[in-house]
């Protein structure tokens, strides 16, 4: 299993594949990262030589924000947007969807699990 800026991408797979397991890189931008190096796509992961694994970091290193640095980036948006109070940040902070979608029903990955709230006792239960 080859090492790329601190992630094992798995060696069994093809290159344009083994790279989207890196925070920050799909399927587009893999096989732009591909071609740019001069690299196979087809080439499986493992069959990659060193050289190649430490010109391949750093080309991602220097052109593109991935990993950690991006998952910082991301995370000081949200906290801006949460510290300004728009409504997004309000979404943010109280983990309902941002996005606008519904949340009557569905949204129960954003929501989590239910929660059951004790009901009102009906007309007939009282007479």
């Amino acid at each position: 299993m080859p090492r790329v800026i601190g992630v094992d991408i798995p060696g069994h797979k093809r290159l344009e594949i083994s790279l989207t397991y890196i925070f920050g890189i799909g399927r587009v931008t893999a096989l732009k990262v591909c071609d740019e190096l001069g690299l196979d796509h087809g080439l499986k992961a493992n069959d990659l030589t060193e050289e190649q694994i430490t010109k391949l970091a750093t080309h991602l290193q220097k052109e593109y924000t991935v990993e950690g640095n991006l998952r910082r980036q991301l995370t000081a948006a949200i906290n801006r947007l949460r510290d300004i109070g728009c409504y997004r940040g309000i979404r943010h902070r109280r983990s309902l969807p941002v996005r606008g979608q519904r949340t009557r029903t569905n949204a129960r990955g954003r929501k989590g699990p239910k929660k059951t709230v004790a009901g009102k006792k009906s007309v007939k239960g009282m007479k």
